[in-house]
């Protein structure tokens, strides 16, 4: 996303000491009054990688002139900053409402955790890959392992409204303030066609984090400080996420991050990708496989 006056981060908690609670009163901000720093790639068209031994893959890119007109937009808007707080894993937590989109940021940075679009459904960032996950999996439950304000199960059920999602999200406070700020509430009651949001307080990387049957998907976006958590580039973590899925479920990961060792906004060839050592551990837990 290319902007001069609110360029974007999208990347989930941080875990830090115990921060005092603030509470603020709605403020009215310029988009050059709140800063929102950016996770490079995050909202330009997520790319696509096919893991296989012999290393091939490809790229997308989103046309230029999407890109200037999101641009546009976003520079016209003006910010509301709705509420700041902290937990024991996020110091800094803040809801910032806009017309067109409602912000949930987290760290010392402001990294962009979560969106609520009002004027559309889409949000133009990786959260609307994941809507392509339950076509792509045995009927049945899909985990959402970092749920943070509930981006894509509100995007899942509006477009599965029969699904069964079980969330997981380590921070209470956020769940709290997702449930009075993004709608969270209404997740966790049952569609007309019976679907609905599970939500999960805890570890979602726990061994406890299953349930009877296995799910049919399993969405990965856990991060802290911007980076994706430690445990994320190990291969047994992997193994261990795959042994939770039932017959021929899959798994969907965000493996980007605003402190990636490899910036794929700046290089688009394959071997940003395969450097990327969140890849390189799936590419070893699962050969030849997407």
């Amino acid at each position: 996303m290319a902007t001069n006056t609110m360029p974007l981060t999208f990347s989930p908690p941080r875990l830090l000491h115990r921060h005092r609670r603030r509470e603020a009163k709605p403020q009215r901000r310029s988009a050059t009054g709140v800063s929102l720093l950016p996770r490079r790639g995050a909202a330009s068209a997520p790319r696509r990688l096919y893991c296989a031994p012999s290393g091939g893959g490809e790229v997308s890119a989103p046309p230029a002139d999407e890109q200037q007109e999101q641009a546009a937009k976003e520079e016209k808007e003006e910010y509301t900053l709705l509420a700041i707080t902290g937990s024991d894993f996020n110091e800094v937590i803040m809801i910032i409402d806009s017309p067109a989109t409602r912000y949930l940021l987290l760290d010392t940075n402001r990294n962009v955790h979560s969106v609520l679009p009002k004027t559309g459904v889409w949000t133009n960032s990786y959260w609307d890959e994941f809507v392509s996950l339950p076509a792509v999996v045995p009927r049945g439950p899909v985990a959402l392992l970092g749920l943070g304000a509930g981006t894509a199960a509100h995007l899942m059920l509006k477009f599965y409204p029969w699904l069964q999602l079980v969330g997981w999200e380590i921070d209470p406070k956020i769940i709290e303030l997702s449930r009075d700020y993004f709608g969270l509430s209404d997740l966790e009651k049952a569609t007309e066609s019976g679907g609905s949001l599970s939500v999960r307080i805890g570890d979602a990387l726990s061994p406890s984090a299953i349930i009877e049957g296995g799910f049919a998907g399993i969405v990965v976006d856990l991060f802290a400080d911007g980076k994706i958590i430690p445990q994320l580039q190990e291969v047994e973590t992997w193994l261990e996420i795959a042994k939770k899925l039932m017959p021929d479920g899959r798994i969907m990961v965000n493996c980007g991050g605003a402190d990636a060792a490899v910036s794929l906004a700046d290089d688009m060839g394959l071997s940003s990708w395969v450097q990327n050592p969140t890849i390189k551990a799936l590419c070893a837990a699962f050969p030849g496989q997407y």
